[in-house]
């Protein structure tokens, strides 16, 4: 009688490494994170900058949406970005669109909440740029690398500048920073920062009426190749400033959006401003000078709405509403944002919505809801957008 044959085992020959590149360079950037729980070479891999260089000669980079939140009393902000769970582990009904936390390291410290620090970070292709550093003034930049999520630092403003006076806004790929200075005189007052070059250069201050006004605080808006500056919600006008001309003009009418921008959670998508208040959807028309609805989104706008009613008794006294939801240029489409205080649990739930949008005929636009769901679950009262912001990098 013969023995019986051994049974031999076999190792599957590793792929090579400019096969799974390609490969993985190919798989959305939202299920990347569930790819670097697969092992540690999986973890490198999608953090390298071979992936990345991969993903942009095939033409697969995209737009990732990354959430910075505070959770008093703890001061260091927590990072987040969105991801997309494998259908097989979806919930009924469930998106499958989550947040999850992003381990960054020698992250920068950051002001407090009260400083409104949020409005101080810029996304400019791959990159998340802090403006400024701790209170009550710095003239200190931070990078966030949204490929490798590690930080870096940038070349510093020409001066200091208070994180609570000041405001930053893009225009044209570049960042420009207005007000904040001690010294209101300062040939610095504003200044725009170029990715492309790394470098600083100074813009012509606009009229003492907006570097000396009766508020601390200045609001901006980069929008169709100018630069916006309101110094109150009550201002009659504001100034803009055209890069190609070098010098600022009044805006008589810049009332219908300056008190808006104030209140309400507001971005400029395709070269649009939207926003959201008295519980609809709206963009501006800069043609006529008027708020246009968005058309399509009364459903989304109603839930919206009553998720926010336990704050709407506030909203008279603190205006804090547009701290409570916050829209993002996602590729071209619009993401908002908005948290709810569950009553009877002892939670807070963050929402998410993704809209496609269309122009016809000119004058009207259309919202699509792609999908809404909870994408982030807290303990009850540990954190509000009031302490955090959303943005949009493209990896």
């Amino acid at each position: 009688m013969s023995s019986p044959k051994k049974m031999t085992t076999t190792t599957q020959q590793a792929l090579p490494n400019d096969l799974l590149l390609s490969c993985i360079a190919r798989v959305s950037r939202l299920y990347y994170p569930t790819l670097s729980l697969v092992s540690k070479s999986f973890r490198s891999l999608v953090a390298s900058q071979e992936l990345y260089k991969t993903r942009f000669l095939l033409g697969h980079a995209e737009s990732c949406l990354y959430v910075c939140l505070r959770f008093p009393p703890d001061p260091n902000p927590r990072w987040y970005t969105l991801c997309r769970i494998p259908d097989r582990l979806k919930k009924k009904n469930s998106s499958g669109n989550l947040l999850v936390p992003i381990l960054i390291p020698s992250s920068p410290s950051s002001p407090p909440p009260q400083s409104h620090s949020s409005n101080h970070l810029v996304a400019v292709g791959s990159n998340i740029y802090k403006i400024g550093g701790d209170v009550p003034s710095s003239s200190k930049v931070s990078v966030l690398d949204c490929k490798s999520h590690t930080w870096n630092q940038a070349p510093s403003m020409r001066v200091e500048r208070s994180s609570s006076s000041s405001t930053v806004s893009l225009l044209d790929g570049k960042i420009y920073v207005a007000g904040g200075c001690e010294d209101r005189n300062s040939v610095n007052w504003v200044e725009a920062f170029d990715p492309k070059t790394y470098t600083w250069s100074s813009v012509t201050s606009p009229s003492a009426a907006i570097r000396y006004g009766s508020v601390a605080e200045h609001r901006s808006l980069g929008l169709g190749g100018k630069f916006y500056i309101f110094g109150n919600y009550s201002d009659e006008s504001g100034v803009v400033y055209n890069p190609k001309e070098g010098r600022w003009n009044p805006v008589p009418l810049f009332i219908n959006m300056a008190s808006e921008l104030w209140y309400y959670s507001c971005c400029v998508i395709d070269n649009i401003l939207f926003c959201w208040f008295h519980r609809h959807f709206y963009w501006y028309d800069y043609k006529v000078n008027l708020w246009k609805q968005v058309n399509g989104l009364e459903v989304l706008s109603k839930k919206l709405g009553k998720r926010l009613k336990t704050i709407e008794n506030l909203v008279e006294l603190f205006k804090h509403e547009r701290w409570h939801c916050k829209i993002v240029d996602y590729g071209g489409k619009m993401v908002v944002f908005w948290d709810e205080e569950c009553d009877g649990y002892q939670e807070n739930r963050i929402w998410c919505a993704e809209i496609e949008l269309e122009r016809r005929d000119g004058d009207v636009i259309w919202g699509k809801v792609v999908w809404f769901d909870v994408v982030l679950t807290a303990q009850k009262s540990s954190c509000y957008f009031l302490n955090g912001n959303a943005l949009s990098a493209t990896v």
